[in-house]
Protein backbone atom coordinates (compact mmCIF):
# COMPACT_ATOMS: atom_id res chain seq x y z
CA UNK A 1 0.00 0.00 0.00
CA UNK A 2 2.94 2.57 1.32
CA UNK A 3 4.49 1.31 -1.69
CA UNK A 4 2.01 2.00 -4.42
CA UNK A 5 2.05 5.38 -2.96
CA UNK A 6 5.56 6.15 -2.74
CA UNK A 7 5.58 5.08 -6.74
CA UNK A 8 2.60 7.25 -7.83
CA UNK A 9 3.76 10.15 -6.41
CA UNK A 10 7.28 9.75 -7.77
CA UNK A 11 5.52 8.97 -11.18
CA UNK A 12 3.30 12.11 -10.67
CA UNK A 13 6.66 14.04 -10.18
CA UNK A 14 8.48 12.69 -13.14
CA UNK A 15 5.72 14.36 -15.25
CA UNK A 16 6.31 17.44 -14.08
CA UNK A 17 9.96 16.92 -15.14
CA UNK A 18 9.03 16.03 -18.39
CA UNK A 19 6.99 18.64 -19.16
CA UNK A 20 9.94 21.10 -18.54
CA UNK A 21 9.37 22.07 -14.92
CA UNK A 22 10.43 21.18 -11.33
CA UNK A 23 7.24 19.12 -9.33
CA UNK A 24 5.12 21.21 -7.11
CA UNK A 25 6.48 19.61 -4.22
CA UNK A 26 9.93 20.92 -4.98
CA UNK A 27 8.32 24.33 -6.18
CA UNK A 28 6.86 24.55 -2.80
CA UNK A 29 9.97 23.18 -0.83
CA UNK A 30 11.96 25.94 -2.66
CA UNK A 31 9.64 29.13 -2.21
CA UNK A 32 8.73 28.49 1.21
CA UNK A 33 13.18 28.10 2.68
CA UNK A 34 13.13 31.08 0.06
CA UNK A 35 10.68 33.30 2.24
CA UNK A 36 11.93 32.40 5.61
CA UNK A 37 15.62 32.66 4.91
CA UNK A 38 14.78 36.22 3.94
CA UNK A 39 12.22 36.71 6.77
CA UNK A 40 15.19 34.94 8.88
CA UNK A 41 17.81 37.23 7.87
CA UNK A 42 15.56 40.47 8.11
CA UNK A 43 14.26 39.17 11.63
CA UNK A 44 17.94 38.30 13.22
CA UNK A 45 18.89 41.81 12.04
CA UNK A 46 15.78 43.52 13.96
CA UNK A 47 16.40 41.38 16.41
CA UNK A 48 20.29 42.13 16.82
CA UNK A 49 19.22 46.36 17.55
CA UNK A 50 16.21 45.64 19.97
CA UNK A 51 17.34 46.63 23.52
CA UNK A 52 17.86 43.74 26.11
CA UNK A 53 14.02 43.24 27.92
CA UNK A 54 11.12 41.09 26.69
CA UNK A 55 10.52 42.30 23.45
CA UNK A 56 14.48 40.74 22.82
CA UNK A 57 13.64 37.70 24.21
CA UNK A 58 10.00 37.39 22.33
CA UNK A 59 12.23 38.27 19.16
CA UNK A 60 14.26 35.22 19.97
CA UNK A 61 12.01 32.85 20.39
CA UNK A 62 10.40 34.12 16.61
CA UNK A 63 13.59 33.23 15.83
CA UNK A 64 14.73 29.85 17.10
CA UNK A 65 11.01 28.50 16.15
CA UNK A 66 11.28 29.18 12.46
CA UNK A 67 15.22 28.13 12.82
CA UNK A 68 13.71 24.82 13.45
CA UNK A 69 11.27 24.68 11.45
CA UNK A 70 13.63 25.48 8.63
CA UNK A 71 15.71 22.82 9.80
CA UNK A 72 13.00 20.14 9.09
CA UNK A 73 12.08 21.45 5.96
CA UNK A 74 15.69 21.53 4.75
CA UNK A 75 15.59 17.94 5.44
CA UNK A 76 12.48 17.23 3.95
CA UNK A 77 13.52 18.97 0.24
CA UNK A 78 16.89 17.18 0.72
CA UNK A 79 14.91 13.87 0.67
CA UNK A 80 12.37 14.93 -1.66
CA UNK A 81 15.55 15.93 -4.34
CA UNK A 82 17.15 12.28 -3.49
CA UNK A 83 13.42 10.55 -3.97
CA UNK A 84 12.89 12.34 -7.64
CA UNK A 85 15.55 14.26 -8.72
CA UNK A 86 14.77 16.64 -11.20
CA UNK A 87 15.96 16.09 -15.02
CA UNK A 88 18.16 18.19 -16.80
CA UNK A 89 17.47 21.37 -17.52
CA UNK A 90 19.69 24.23 -19.55
CA UNK A 91 21.62 25.18 -16.55
CA UNK A 92 23.45 21.66 -16.72
CA UNK A 93 25.23 22.46 -19.47
CA UNK A 94 28.34 21.84 -19.33
CA UNK A 95 30.91 24.51 -18.89
CA UNK A 96 31.97 26.74 -15.78
CA UNK A 97 28.72 27.76 -15.02
CA UNK A 98 27.39 24.57 -14.48
CA UNK A 99 30.10 23.89 -12.10
CA UNK A 100 29.39 26.86 -10.41
CA UNK A 101 25.95 26.24 -10.11
CA UNK A 102 26.55 22.90 -8.09
CA UNK A 103 29.16 24.55 -6.30
CA UNK A 104 26.49 26.86 -5.12
CA UNK A 105 24.13 24.68 -4.86
CA UNK A 106 25.96 22.67 -2.32
CA UNK A 107 27.15 25.66 -0.62
CA UNK A 108 23.01 26.85 0.19
CA UNK A 109 22.88 23.27 1.62
CA UNK A 110 25.64 23.87 4.10
CA UNK A 111 23.80 27.13 4.93
CA UNK A 112 20.73 25.65 5.31
CA UNK A 113 21.61 23.05 7.77
CA UNK A 114 24.52 24.74 9.34
CA UNK A 115 22.64 27.79 10.65
CA UNK A 116 19.56 26.51 12.95
CA UNK A 117 22.21 23.38 13.63
CA UNK A 118 24.45 25.65 14.89
CA UNK A 119 21.73 28.27 16.83
CA UNK A 120 20.56 24.75 18.28
CA UNK A 121 24.13 24.26 19.70
CA UNK A 122 24.19 28.31 21.16
CA UNK A 123 20.71 27.91 22.94
CA UNK A 124 21.27 24.16 24.43
CA UNK A 125 24.89 25.53 25.79
CA UNK A 126 23.66 28.78 26.97
CA UNK A 127 20.36 28.17 27.91
CA UNK A 128 18.76 24.48 28.32
CA UNK A 129 16.38 25.79 30.45
CA UNK A 130 14.33 27.60 27.49
CA UNK A 131 11.78 25.21 25.53
CA UNK A 132 12.52 25.33 22.03
CA UNK A 133 9.60 24.51 19.59
CA UNK A 134 9.04 23.89 15.86
CA UNK A 135 7.67 27.47 14.81
CA UNK A 136 6.08 27.74 18.30
CA UNK A 137 3.78 24.57 17.31
CA UNK A 138 5.59 21.38 18.54
CA UNK A 139 8.16 20.72 21.33
CA UNK A 140 11.94 20.25 20.52
CA UNK A 141 14.73 18.88 22.40
CA UNK A 142 17.88 20.87 23.41
CA UNK A 143 21.20 19.44 23.16
CA UNK A 144 22.27 16.86 26.12
CA UNK A 145 25.17 19.14 27.65
CA UNK A 146 23.89 18.64 31.72
CA UNK A 147 27.32 17.23 31.85
CA UNK A 148 29.72 19.86 30.86
CA UNK A 149 31.31 22.19 32.78
CA UNK A 150 30.11 25.91 31.84
CA UNK A 151 33.73 26.66 30.52
CA UNK A 152 33.20 23.40 27.67
CA UNK A 153 29.61 24.98 27.15
CA UNK A 154 30.92 28.65 26.58
CA UNK A 155 33.49 27.17 24.98
CA UNK A 156 30.51 25.55 22.09
CA UNK A 157 28.84 28.28 22.13
CA UNK A 158 31.55 30.65 21.11
CA UNK A 159 32.47 28.00 17.98
CA UNK A 160 28.83 27.68 17.09
CA UNK A 161 28.50 32.17 17.42
CA UNK A 162 31.63 32.04 15.11
CA UNK A 163 30.20 29.52 12.57
CA UNK A 164 26.99 30.84 12.83
CA UNK A 165 27.83 34.11 11.79
CA UNK A 166 29.83 33.15 8.90
CA UNK A 167 27.16 31.08 7.34
CA UNK A 168 24.86 34.16 7.69
CA UNK A 169 27.81 36.14 5.33
CA UNK A 170 27.99 33.37 2.88
CA UNK A 171 24.00 33.32 2.53
CA UNK A 172 24.09 36.82 2.45
CA UNK A 173 27.12 36.87 -0.59
CA UNK A 174 25.11 33.91 -2.25
CA UNK A 175 21.63 35.20 -2.60
CA UNK A 176 22.44 38.11 -5.07
CA UNK A 177 24.51 35.34 -7.11
CA UNK A 178 21.84 33.10 -7.12
CA UNK A 179 19.18 35.71 -7.82
CA UNK A 180 21.16 37.32 -10.46
CA UNK A 181 22.63 33.72 -11.90
CA UNK A 182 18.78 32.97 -12.33
CA UNK A 183 17.90 36.16 -14.45
CA UNK A 184 21.00 36.10 -16.04
CA UNK A 185 19.36 32.59 -17.93
CA UNK A 186 16.22 34.17 -18.39
CA UNK A 187 17.23 37.86 -19.81
CA UNK A 188 20.30 37.17 -21.37
CA UNK A 189 19.97 32.94 -22.15
CA UNK A 190 16.81 32.63 -22.47
CA UNK A 191 16.89 29.09 -21.05
CA UNK A 192 14.09 27.07 -19.17
CA UNK A 193 15.32 27.36 -15.60
CA UNK A 194 13.71 30.18 -14.47
CA UNK A 195 10.79 28.67 -15.82
CA UNK A 196 11.51 25.15 -14.60
CA UNK A 197 11.05 26.89 -10.68
CA UNK A 198 8.26 29.60 -11.33
CA UNK A 199 6.46 28.18 -14.40
CA UNK A 200 3.85 31.63 -14.25
CA UNK A 201 6.84 33.27 -15.53
CA UNK A 202 6.64 32.40 -19.56
CA UNK A 203 10.21 31.58 -21.11
CA UNK A 204 11.17 34.21 -23.53
CA UNK A 205 11.95 33.29 -27.19
CA UNK A 206 15.33 31.55 -27.77
CA UNK A 207 17.30 34.13 -30.14
CA UNK A 208 20.42 36.03 -29.76
CA UNK A 209 19.80 39.63 -28.41
CA UNK A 210 22.57 42.31 -27.96
CA UNK A 211 22.87 41.82 -24.33
CA UNK A 212 23.57 37.98 -25.38
CA UNK A 213 26.57 39.38 -27.32
CA UNK A 214 27.67 41.74 -24.81
CA UNK A 215 28.12 39.10 -21.99
CA UNK A 216 29.69 36.68 -24.33
CA UNK A 217 32.20 39.04 -25.08
CA UNK A 218 32.62 39.76 -21.72
CA UNK A 219 32.89 36.25 -20.69
CA UNK A 220 35.57 35.52 -23.23
CA UNK A 221 37.71 39.18 -22.27
CA UNK A 222 37.32 37.67 -18.99
CA UNK A 223 38.27 34.25 -19.63
CA UNK A 224 41.18 35.37 -21.77
CA UNK A 225 42.23 37.86 -18.52
CA UNK A 226 41.85 35.09 -15.95
CA UNK A 227 44.29 32.35 -17.86
CA UNK A 228 46.96 35.35 -18.25
CA UNK A 229 46.87 35.66 -14.71
CA UNK A 230 46.98 32.00 -13.92
CA UNK A 231 49.97 31.53 -16.32
CA UNK A 232 51.81 34.50 -15.09
CA UNK A 233 51.66 33.29 -11.65
CA UNK A 234 52.82 29.90 -12.56
CA UNK A 235 56.08 31.26 -14.37
CA UNK A 236 56.47 33.63 -11.19
CA UNK A 237 55.90 30.69 -8.87
CA UNK A 238 58.71 28.43 -11.17
CA UNK A 239 61.17 31.62 -10.71
CA UNK A 240 61.19 31.12 -7.44
CA UNK A 241 61.34 27.91 -6.88
CA UNK A 242 64.79 27.06 -9.29
CA UNK A 243 67.11 29.16 -6.69
CA UNK A 244 66.22 26.45 -4.26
Amino acid sequence: MIDRLIGNILEWAAGHHDKGRYSPIGVLFHWTMAVLVVFQLMWGWRMGRLPVGGDKLAAYDVHIGVGVLMLLLVIGRLSWRLLAPPSINDADKPGWESVAASITHYVFYICLFGLPITGWFMISATAPEQGLTVAGLLPWPVIPMADMSNPARWRVEAVAEWLHGGLILSLLALIPIHVGAALKHHFIDRDDVLHWMLPAVPQLPRRRTKWQRRYRAVEKRAKSLARRLWLGFLRLTGLRRRPA
